[in-house]
């Protein structure tokens, strides 16, 4: 007997084409006979419950009501969840705020308002702030009085370490608030032009309250950089891109193309965008049509993560097609080997070593693409591997 887990039976099954036909922006409802309970638990599975649930409010389909009252729990638990995250956010926008501590939500609620309209209609599980680097032992020390407890010890942050991202969680509650910076923010290629990005900000507004955010175009460019991060292995991540094409036909695609050269981020919008068409028929917006035509790659890039993507993360890309993915994120040879270089090399929380010895930035250094390797190797003699 098989030992996958239930998402990954769904693999171009019934129910894998049922999710992606009921999300898609130019609806097309699978008439095909599919299981109701795989069909929910592939939506949890991919973080879209939410869109789920929407699309079959707007829709008559086979299996309608039992699907819709199947989803009922699972929807109304995601609304639930969010409300303690936004009271968590409107409280760390105003100590930061109090503390004239410079900061922009971004993914999280301020996302799911730009692409769906509804602070909960995507599933998200922390609220992310970004701030500059400058500014983090500051914002720290203001979170750490206000009850916050941090995830990143004080004195790893006063030596400049550089974690994936600062996390913290205020004592007796859950809900997980985490800060990035122009360093945290590894996976883009180039450093983040933060002080641009500050002048550019502009807000959202979440329950009647403004709430400081990118632009929409620099926003764009984040979450595309985001889903290359993950190997673009949930359809939540691609939704996004599709509803934020689909719902802001005033987006300025000229900034975005900007914004992402300036970034070394093209091929990732790219990409992204060939993603929400092919699978969600969002079609390509006419100013970048051309640049996603003439980079050939991106199609065949595509394919393959069409490969893995019904499975959820459940049957991760092996350790080689991940730095091949990495590599060719950036477009060009010299700079795809700095960049699968960089990554494999600049150590996170996961590598450091428990001294201040000179040596241990080397050592965490030199540890990492073995502690990567150990991480993601896979087991070829599990089944369907």
């Amino acid at each position: 007997m098989s030992s996958r887990p239930l998402v990954a039976s769904t693999f171009s099954s019934p129910e894998w084409q049922a999710l992606l036909g009921f999300c898609s922006f130019q609806p097309a409802p699978s008439n095909r006979t599919f299981d109701v309970a795989k069909l929910v638990a592939l939506a949890e599975t991919h973080g879209m419950t939410g869109q789920l649930a929407t699309k079959l409010s707007r829709h008559g389909a086979a299996h309608g009501e039992l699907l819709q009252n199947t989803l009922r729990p699972t929807k109304r638990a995601q609304v639930l969840a969010t409300i303690p995250l936004i009271a968590e956010m409107f409280r760390v926008v105003d100590i930061l705020a109090a503390a004239k501590i410079e900061a922009v939500v971004v993914k999280g609620p301020v996302l799911a308002v730009r692409a769906f309209g509804d602070p909960s209609a995507r599933q998200y599980g922390d609220v992310d702030f970004l701030l500059r680097s400058a500014d983090i032992a500051r914002a720290s020390a203001v979170l750490i009085a206000a009850g916050f407890e941090p995830h990143i010890p004080a004195d790893a942050i006063h030596a400049q370490k550089r974690p994936g991202q600062y996390m913290f969680r205020r004592t007796g509650a859950n809900s997980l608030i985490e800060l990035h910076t122009e360093r945290t923010l590894r996976y883009f290629p180039r450093p983040l032009p933060i002080n641009h990005f500050f002048q550019r900000s502009t807000t959202v507004s979440i329950d009647g309250r403004p709430i400081p955010a990118l632009a929409a175009e620099d926003e764009f460019v984040l979450i595309s950089v985001h889903g290359a991060k993950h190997f673009w292995e949930r359809l939540m991540w691609i939704a996004d891109v599709a509803a934020i094409v689909h719902r802001n036909p005033e987006l300025d695609w000229r900034r975005v193309r900007r914004s992402a050269v300036n970034v070394g981020a093209e091929r990732m919008v790219r990409v992204a965008l060939l993603l929400a068409e092919r699978l969600l028929l969002a079609p390509v917006p006419r100013l970048m049509i051309r640049d996603v035509e003439a980079d050939t790659a991106c199609a065949k890039i595509v394919r393959k993560i069409e490969s893995w993507l019904p499975y959820a993360g459940s049957e991760p890309p092996a350790l080689v097609e991940r730095a091949l993915f990495r590599f060719q994120m950036r477009g060009q040879l010299l700079a795809g080997a700095r960049y699968l270089t960089r990554l494999s090399l600049t150590p996170t929380e996961e590598d450091w070593v428990d001294s201040d010895a000179p040596a241990a930035a080397l050592r965490e250094s030199l540890r990492r693409p073995f502690r990567l390797a150990k991480k993601y190797r896979r087991n070829r003699n599990v089944p369907g591997s």
